[in-house]
């Protein structure tokens, strides 16, 4: 995605609150030698797969609602994925996008076996509904169906659903910039990719062009490594976990300079081991996008 690579840089060379240390990314490129752990998709059995266009409409529901846990201590990503799983293999039909485009929130949690309001759950409802009206305006209901289109190409299936999805479409204005990060359009390209193991409907004959996915773990990871160094106003925000703004200045460099850092080491990775694929306290922003 060279749309998002091009704007992380941008920001990366004029941001004020982030700073991308590359020395330090020589060093950690350096100790780790080029050893990039490879993680399998499901290693931890949360996610439902069939081998099929269900899987594709699984993981099209979990990447569209795949934002913003932290402000509820318990939550996580795996009840999200474990609670869709179990969902599915009660009712095959419970992510058809007839009822996607209906479901409220109470319904949302009891869909996911959830005692209490979700983080955003306005939003998350919201977005359910979207992605079920637009499925099945234009894709006959089904998930499987935008990946076809798409051509095997991972570019073009981002710039499809973001086109089609305006809840993927992860957009912010920085010093009068647009600057695009696609989280969550990007990692269904990735679960696609990871759950068919490169096959059917996650072959992709341009996967390297996604990049690192910006969201709350990556920075907070960076900045322990030193490759990320925040100003002393943006670090006590953090630290103290006061509320960050969503589009601010502070949250946009954040994300970019993630993504510019974590390119800048694959580059090297590639230069000095000839490898070219990547595949603590966190700053909090109540965000639909990661």
């Amino acid at each position: 995605m060279e749309a998002v690579r091009a704007s992380a840089a941008w920001v990366a060379s004029r941001s004020s609150h982030v700073t991308v240390d590359l020395q330090e990314i020589e060093k950690v490129v350096d100790k780790i030698q080029g050893n990039v752990p490879k993680v399998e998709w499901d290693f931890e059995g949360i996610h439902y797969f069939d081998n099929g266009p269900l899987t594709v409409q699984y993981l099209f529901v979990l990447d569209a609602l795949n934002f913003c846990f932290w402000p509820d201590k318990d939550l996580s990503y795996d009840h999200l994925a474990s609670g869709l799983k179990l969902a599915l293999e009660k009712d095959k039909t419970a992510l058809n996008a007839d009822r996607l485009k209906n479901y409220t929130g109470p319904q949302l949690r009891q869909l996911l076996n959830w005692p209490r309001p979700l983080p955003i759950e306005e939003e998350r409802v919201r977005l359910l509904h979207e992605v079920g009206l637009e499925l099945e305006r234009n894709f006959g209901d089904q998930a499987a169906n935008l990946v076809k289109s798409a051509g095997n190409s991972a570019a073009t299936l981002i710039e499809l659903i973001t086109r089609h999805f305006p809840g993927f479409r992860d957009h912010s204005l920085y010093k009068g910039h647009q600057v695009f990060l696609y989280k969550r359009a990007q990692i269904f390209v990735a679960d696609l990719w990871g759950a068919f193991k490169g096959q059917n409907y996650g072959e992709f004959n341009d996967i390297n062009s996604i990049t690192i996915f910006a969201d709350y773990i990556v920075p907070a990871v960076l900045r322990e490594l030193g490759i990320l160094k925040y100003g002393s106003n943006l670090s006590c925000s953090i630290d103290s976990n006061r509320e960050i703004v969503p589009g601010s200045e502070e949250e946009v460099e954040i994300r970019a300079c993630s993504i510019y850092a974590v390119e800048k080491m694959r580059d090297l990775i590639g230069k000095k081991f000839g490898k070219q694929n990547m595949a603590l306290s966190h700053h909090r922003t109540l965000s639909i996008y990661y």
